[in-house]
């Protein structure tokens, strides 16, 4: 039997396009991931925050390194896109992702964090904003989510300031070093009002 429903957005929009960059109001860039960045990455898996949120491992430059090219693949595979928050021509100071992509079902999934150098400003809110206007309307997607730890409030502000609405708690969702967290789920739709 044939699927009688259609692909939210067709196979190959994304394989078959570069991927983009944008410049936020701060002026910081988001720009695709370079093997250049190899030691931010490999530094960014010895943050405290970012290991306790992200749960990264540990990275050699080499590891780091290898992960890029294979980000590089996940685009091109229609998997994800993945995004360095870097100034212009300097070191990412953070990353941002629609991983979990499923072009069929219209849907993805923010992963973000920020090294120290790039906390407090309201870089991430602007850049998952940036992020989803691209993933509305230029990939087409109908369904954006965020999903966090109910004891990170640093996620859960960027995620209402983005305009992602709580949609409730999802009990014991993801194991942690500490443990299993509750996770709160954010999402915002195609059609939902964007924050001023």
């Amino acid at each position: 039997m044939l699927n009688a429903i259609s692909p939210v957005v067709p196979a190959g929009r994304l394989s078959q396009s570069r991927q983009p960059a944008f410049v936020l109001p701060s002026g910081l860039q988001l720009r695709p991931w370079y093997e250049s960045d190899a030691q931010t990455l490999a530094d960014s898996c010895l943050d405290p925050d970012i290991q306790q949120w992200n749960r990264p491992g540990q990275l050699t430059v080499g590891e780091a390194r290898q992960k890029i090219v294979r980000w590089r693949h996940r685009w091109e595979g229609e998997q994800a896109a993945i995004w360095a928050i870097a100034p212009e021509d300097r070191a990412a100071v953070g990353l941002i992702a629609l991983a979990d992509l499923d072009l069929q079902g219209g849907s993805g999934e923010f992963v973000y964090w920020l090294l120290p150098a790039g906390r407090g400003g309201g870089t991430m809110v602007d850049a998952t904003v940036r992020v989803s206007h691209w993933a509305f309307q230029d990939l087409g997607l109908h369904r954006l989510r965020i999903t966090h730890s109910v004891a990170n409030p640093a996620s859960c502000r960027v995620a209402t300031r983005a305009g992602f609405l709580l949609e409730g708690t999802m009990r014991s969702a993801l194991l942690h070093a500490d443990g299993w967290h509750d996770e709160h789920l954010h999402a915002r739709i195609q059609d939902d009002t964007w924050p001023a």
